[in-house]
């Protein structure tokens, strides 16, 4: 058996039942994995629907443009179809985005446009006006506008539903969901709730979006908006594709919550999902008090973690933004600005001007001294071996081992900061960190001091 092409793959993703993270939890949770997907998201779904239905009805000609704004998932997923049926592709995005969902698109054919994102739907340089914009002034262009597009919410109605519904074999009792167009849980919600109206809906929102006020208080509260983190889930507008009466509940997460717990996945279950998938798990959690042990809980997961390795899967960048602790807790954590680069060492048969050479070429104060078998066997420092060599010149032209110190002690990378501390003092300014895979790194005082002072 053979596809005739990769639209036909898109569907039919696996259900997982989730572990680790969520051991916490009275019921079962599994998890709606879309990044089987041809383009590694949900939102391969509604895109081949949306281009579909504008074929059948005029709206998308044979040669046309496919015009939208992306947050960089339905733009693949409307890149693909256009990369098999002939269209050519342009996507407005944010600043937001991260560079891999960028790249990827363009790594299909497609123009990207980035715009800003702290500015006002309304602005005419938001990704919301210029897509709409482009739309009108590209001749042959189609704008898909995926907020407001029926056929998106249809799409998971169709499909999504369907396949959640058959693989619990009916006993599905909650679906769980980030939300930003709506059209995934207002079209899975539609179709779970014509099958059993008891099914609840809850809906993942983020701090800085307008969903989980309004759908509580029908205010459109302006005060709620403000720049956010997390992608894929949220919104400063209400699209049409938003429909409250099949959301039961909204829970907001923080971004730096929906960034770990996207790490944990990754740690704990082996997942490898996006933003919105740690923001859905979390907000689960969130709801224990309102879960039972005969529930039966389905978390859809939006896109995998490739599209942010430069984010949520980048210690630095975390660290930057305060999402993980930047204070240094073992040897390993001290040496990480340096542990890519190979330590210098002198034998104990090399001669001491070699040494000293080699110190002063690198501009450092002390080597650790191997043998012919390459075992640490002693130590030399600029201070000693200055105080030695103005006693008696002629030991420039004696081996190492007539000058050097005892070895320099060794921890492991996992030893915490305090037990390194002890070991470094006024006469002994390094330790050598040794790491899992035998590597040997040199850990000073003044990695020490640096970590100390933060």
């Amino acid at each position: 058996m053979y596809y005739n092409d990769i639209l036909e793959t898109i569907g039919n993703t696996p259900l997982v039942k989730l572990n680790k993270t969520v051991e916490s939890l009275p019921c079962l949770v599994l998890a709606k994995v879309e990044t089987t997907n041809p383009g590694n998201s949900v939102k391969d779904r509604m895109a081949l629907k949306m281009v579909l239905d504008a074929e059948a009805d005029g709206r998308l000609k044979p040669g046309g443009t496919i015009v939208e704004g992306t947050s960089g998932n339905t733009g693949m997923g409307l890149a693909i179809v256009g990369v098999i049926k002939g269209y050519k592709c342009i996507f407005v995005t944010t600043d937001k985005q991260s560079k891999e969902k960028v790249d990827a698109l363009k790594a299909v054919g497609a123009e990207v446009i980035v715009c800003p994102t702290d500015v006002d739907p309304k602005d005419a340089r938001s990704y919301y006006s210029v897509s709409k914009r482009l739309g009108d002034e590209i001749p042959n262009a189609w704008y898909v506008n995926q907020y407001d597009n029926p056929s998106n919410s249809l799409a998971h109605y169709e499909s999504t539903g369907p396949e959640i519904w058959e693989q619990t074999e009916g006993k599905i009792t909650h679906f769980v969901v980030g939300v930003g167009t709506g059209g995934t849980i207002s079209g899975v919600g539609r179709y779970l709730k014509e099958k059993n109206p008891d099914i609840q809906c809850w809906g993942i929102d983020t701090y800085g979006s307008i969903f989980k006020k309004m759908h509580e208080t029908g205010e459109f509260d302006e005060k709620e908006i403000y720049p956010y983190i997390t992608e894929g889930i949220g919104e400063d507008i209400l699209p049409e594709n938003v429909n409250f009466d099949m959301i039961d509940h909204f829970e907001k997460v923080t971004d730096k919550d929906g960034l770990l717990w996207q790490r944990k996945l990754a740690r704990e279950e082996g997942i490898l999902v996006g933003n919105s998938a740690g923001s859905a798990v979390k907000g689960i959690l969130q709801c224990a008090h309102m879960l039972k042990p005969t529930d039966v809980v389905v978390v859809l997961f939006h896109d995998h973690a490739t599209r942010y390795m430069g984010k949520a899967f980048n210690d630095e960048w975390m660290k930057e933004r305060g999402f993980l602790d930047s204070t240094p807790k073992t040897a390993e954590d001290m040496i990480s600005s340096h542990s890519h680069l190979p330590m210098l060492t002198v034998t104990d048969t090399d001669y001491v001007k070699v040494a000293f050479d080699l110190m002063e070429k690198h501009q450092i104060s002390q080597l650790p001294v191997v043998n012919a078998e390459g075992e640490f066997v002693g130590s030399i420092n600029d201070h000693h071996l200055l105080s030695q060599l103005l006693k008696n010149s002629a030991l420039a032209e004696s081996t190492v081992t007539e000058v050097m110190q005892p070895s320099f002690p060794m921890v492991d990378a996992s030893t915490p900061v305090d037990q390194v501390s002890v070991l470094i003092n006024k006469d002994n300014p390094t330790v050598l960190v040794k790491e899992l895979s035998g590597t040997i790194h040199i850990l000073t005082k003044y990695d020490l001091i640096g970590a100390l002072c933060g």
